[in-house]
C-alpha cells in the first residue's frame, strides 16, 4: 500500500518559536586531530521541522548523536526537553531517550525479526508490555500510519527500501516520542519513494504534534519538510533561513546543492 501523496497545505503545523526543546550553544567535537564540529549553536522549536542541510562528512550524524547521548562531545552545552544532555547519568539518559525518536539511514531493522516483531520490541524493552493483546493494537495503529499494515508478517529482507524506512519510522513512533531524529531519511531511494517519505515526515509531525531535526543533503527533502534549515559546512552552522531564504543567497558552498538538483533562484 503505498503513503498518499498530499499537498503541502494540508501538512501545515506551525511551529511555536516561543518554546524552546532542544537548544545547543558552541557544541565542539574531535575524532583525533579531525575536528568534525567546530562550534555549532541552534535552537529547536516545539512543532518544528528542522532540517540540517550538508554534504557526507560534515557532521550532522555526529550532531544528532550527541543529542541523545551515543556521543560525548568535547566542548559545549546540550539541553533537550530541559535534560542537560552531558551530566545525565546512565537512567536519567534512558528517561530522556524514551521522548526522543530516532529513525536511523538504514532503518536498522532486525533482519531476523518479522515486521511485528520489530515493532514489539521497543514496546517490551522501553516499556514492559507484554499484554499480547495490547501489543498487537499498538503494532496495528503503528503500521496503519504509515501505511503498511500488511507488512505486519513480514521480514526486512522482503521489504522494498522505502517499505524499510517507512517502518523504522513506525517502531519509532510506537513509543509516542515528542522529537524525533531523521538521519537522511530519503538516502538511497528513488524520487517517487522518497517523495513518499517526505510527506510521511509531515504526516508525522501533522497527527503527533512532534519537533525534529531532519539530517539530509537532499536538497529535495530539505525543501518540502522543512520550516527552518541550518547550512552546516566544516564543522559550523553557517547559514539558517527558510528553503527560499536560503536559495536567494547565492552562497558557494549552497549553490552545488541547487544546481545538482535543478532548483535554480
Amino acid at each position: 500500500m503505498e503513503t498518499p501523496v498530499t499537498s503541502p497545505n494540508e501538512h501545515d503545523v506551525a511551529p511555536n518559536p516561543q518554546q524552546v526543546v532542544v537548544t545547543v550553544k558552541n557544541l565542539k567535537k574531535s575524532f583525533g586531530d579531525r575536528k568534525v564540529l567546530q562550534g555549532i549553536s541552534l535552537e529547536l522549536h516545539e512543532s518544528e521541522n528542522l532540517v540540517i542541510l550538508g554534504r557526507s562528512g560534515t557532521g550532522k550524524s555526529v550532531l544528532i548523536k550527541c543529542m541523545v547521548g551515543l556521543i560525548q562531545p568535547d566542548d559545549g552545552e546540550l539541553n533537550v526537553l530541559g535534560y542537560d544532555v552531558r551530566s545525565l547519568t546512565a537512567d536519567q539518559l534512558n528517561e530522556m531517550r524514551l521522548k526522543i525518536g530516532f529513525s536511523f539511514q538504514s532503518s536498522a531493522l532486525y533482519d531476523s525479526m518479522s515486521v511485528r516483531e520489530n515493532l514489539e520490541f521497543p514496546l517490551k524493552r522501553n516499556l514492559r508490555i507484554f499484554d499480547q493483546q495490547e501489543l498487537n493494537d499498538r503494532v496495528v495503529r503503528a503500521l496503519k500510519e504509515v501505511g503498511l499494515e500488511d507488512s505486519i508478517d513480514l521480514y526486512p529482507s522482503e521489504l522494498s527500501g522505502g517499505m524499510q524506512k517507512r517502518i523504522g519510522v513506525a517502531r519509532t513512533l510506537i513509543l509516542n516520542p515528542k522529537i524525533v531524529l531523521y538521519d537522511e531519511p530519503t538516502a538511497g531511494l528513488d524520487p517517487v519513494t522518497s517523495a513518499e517519505i517526505n510527506n510521511l515526515i509531515l504526516d508525522v509531525r501533522k497527527k503527533y504534534k512532534t519537533s525534529a531535526i531532519i539530517i539530509t543533503h537532499d536538497i529535495s527533502c530539505a525543501r518540502e519538510t522543512s520550516d527552518r534549515i541550518i547550512a552546516l559546512i566544516d564543522g559550523r552552522n553557517k547559514v539558517e533561513g527558510t528553503f527560499e531564504e536560503l536559495k536567494k543567497m547565492h552562497d558557494p558552498d549552497l549553490d552545488p546543492f541547487f544546481r545538482y538538483n535543478e532548483i535554480q533562484p
